[in-house]
């Protein structure tokens, strides 16, 4: 499941309305929603993510959330480490390989070191 598949489950079953409901007010099939939410299918369009949005009345807060958690919800991710250190490249391929064995709280402590990067680059 994607961040954005499961924020999008979320707001449904909070909401009460299923997946057909949805799928029938996005103008898209309960089997493409379904795959989408599941990450079988790429980053869902704008369109759609507007739609969405709109369908399930969410406040700015939540709009905003969804649209950045599509952003982060490729199921398949290319890095290109060309021209970095030979040391991101195999970063870069440990994890391809790895992260289907990272626990939560593996995956925890990778993104805080990605917060604090990102943090460093915002203040440089």
């Amino acid at each position: 499941m994607t961040p954005f598949g499961r924020r999008v489950r979320e707001l449904r079953a909070a909401r009460g309305v299923t997946l057909a409901q949805m799928a029938q007010a996005l103008g898209v099939t309960p089997a493409y929603l379904s795959a989408l939410e599941h990450g079988k299918r790429g980053q869902p369009t704008f369109t759609l993510i507007q739609s969405a949005i709109h369908h399930l009345g969410v406040i700015w807060d939540e709009a905003d959330e969804l649209i950045r958690l599509a952003e982060l919800s490729h199921p398949r991710i290319v890095i290109d480490t060309a021209g970095l250190e030979p040391e991101a490249t195999l970063f870069a391929n440990r994890l391809a390989h790895e992260v289907q064995w990272l626990g939560p709280s593996d995956l925890a402590a990778l993104t805080s070191i990605l917060d604090s990067a990102a943090r460093r680059r915002g203040s440089a």
